[in-house]
């Protein structure tokens, strides 16, 4: 067995060990990203090609012919061009491209990569890319340009990487290597010829791209996990508020001689409303909206207890199955009660929505108290800060969207939208 053959079969041994140590990994990772769900499919066809071309090497030892050459050849081609087509869609996913940006680029990789496939299946009967004699494999002059999707993709993924703000110099690096090296590996392979370097360069790329993303991605992440966490405290303890706690208690305590069945219903809602605020301090996850809404029904009977005909609440409810992040909604509701509907003297009617789209759980907060002028409001402002922290969270958690709508003496909507597919 030659020394190019031996090369050969060990890089494609130790690129399998690799890929599937990765490709386990990211298996049993039980929540993933969309990227990292392309990246799954990414190492799984690598793996594939890989296997292929071990498999030729070893067969080609015992038996080659003409048709064999170039039906393996013709299968590598394509091969090669789809390992750029998973590095394409990968890059896609994880950079964000804007939507009318990725659907130009898209249409321009599937056009492409369709035009190149077919070429590669017309070298067959033309030999314009590679033809085989003698059992033996031999390029054409013009084989470069069966390069030509993967040089245009490779440059389009590069120049997105290293021209976007928003990624990271390790971040750019990691694009720009998997996109370099397997540029100077084709070089390279033609002066070493019969030595698989492409396929090295695709492995280390591969790692330098995995580790590098991996550790980047886990910074971003825990950056945003310490951020959700202060900002849920923040929610929290705002929410606890001395003087809302001091009335709540006032009013039991006035209740208790008068009607001990109705303090002991008070307090209970009491209860149940610290409750929520508490468990909210602890909580990792989202929680069920049915927890919410428990949360929201403790708060009301509350204001209700103490304000009366003033405060009406409507609950149109048509829809419990899903989650959300503890303290969203509640504050809304509150907020709505606080500086909308008490505002007026004769009080008002809060309605309390929830119901599915084709693509969204939906919640709507909607009052009819004294509402604002929009342009008067800076919502980034300080005093908004639990309402900047209930975007912050909808946005993080769910990939979902918070919407304001007010008119002066017309009342305010807040839609809170929770994107089934945004959600992680």
């Amino acid at each position: 067995m030659s020394g190019n053959v031996v090369f050969n079969i060990t890089v494609c041994i130790i690129g399998i060990l690799i890929l599937a140590l990765h490709f386990v990994n990211l298996l049993l990772k039980k929540r993933k990203r969309q990227d990292e769900m392309v990246l799954l499919y990414f190492f799984l066809f690598t793996i594939v090609h890989f296997a292929a071309y071990l498999a030729f090497s070893l067969i080609k030892q015992r038996y080659t012919s003409d048709s064999f050459v170039v039906s393996a050849y013709t299968l590598f081609y394509i091969m090669n061009n789809l390992e750029v087509f998973f590095l394409f869609r990968y890059a896609y996913r994880y950079i964000e491209l804007p939507p009318k940006t990725a659907k130009a680029l898209s249409a321009l990789d599937f056009t492409l990569l369709a035009v190149f496939i077919a070429l590669d299946f017309l070298n067959v009967y033309s030999g314009i890319f590679f033809t085989a004699s003698g059992g033996v494999y031999h390029r054409s002059k013009t084989m470069i340009l069966s390069q030509g999707y993967q040089f245009v993709m490779l440059a389009v993924v590069f120049l997105l990487s290293v021209t976007n703000p928003k990624l990271t110099k390790r971040e750019k690096t990691a694009f720009g290597s998997y996109c370099l090296l397997p540029l100077a590996a084709i070089i390279l392979q033609n002066v070493f010829k019969g030595y698989a370097i492409a396929y090295a360069s695709i492995i280390i790329a591969i790692e330098i791209l995995f580790l590098f993303l991996s550790m980047q991605k886990n910074i971003v992440l825990a950056k945003e996990a310490e951020k959700y966490k202060q900002a849920q405290v923040k929610l929290m303890l705002s929410q606890i508020q001395p003087h809302f706690v001091y009335n709540a208690l006032s009013s039991i305590s006035t209740l208790i001689p008068i009607d001990s069945e109705k303090a002991q219903a008070a307090l209970d809602h009491f209860t149940e409303y610290l409750r929520h605020n508490l468990s909210a301090l602890t909580a990792t996850q989202r929680i069920a909206f049915e927890d919410e809404l428990k949360h929201i029904e403790a708060y009301v009977a509350l204001e209700k207890m103490r304000f009366g005909d003033r405060v009406t609440v409507v609950y149109d409810i048509q829809t419990t199955d899903f989650c959300v992040p503890p303290l969203t909604i509640q504050p809304l509701v509150e907020n709505a009660i606080k500086h909308g509907i008490l505002k007026k003297l004769e009080g008002g009617t809060l309605t309390l929505k929830a119901y599915q789209t084709e693509t969204d759980d939906v919640v709507e907060v909607i009052d009819d108290g004294v509402g604002f002028r929009m342009e008067d409001i800076d919502f980034s402002a300080n005093r908004h800060i639990g309402l900047n922290n209930i975007r912050y969270r909808v946005e993080t958690v769910c990939g979902g969207e918070v919407v304001i709508q007010s008119e002066i003496d017309q009342g305010t909507r807040v839609k809170v939208l929770f994107h089934r597919e945004g959600q992680v």
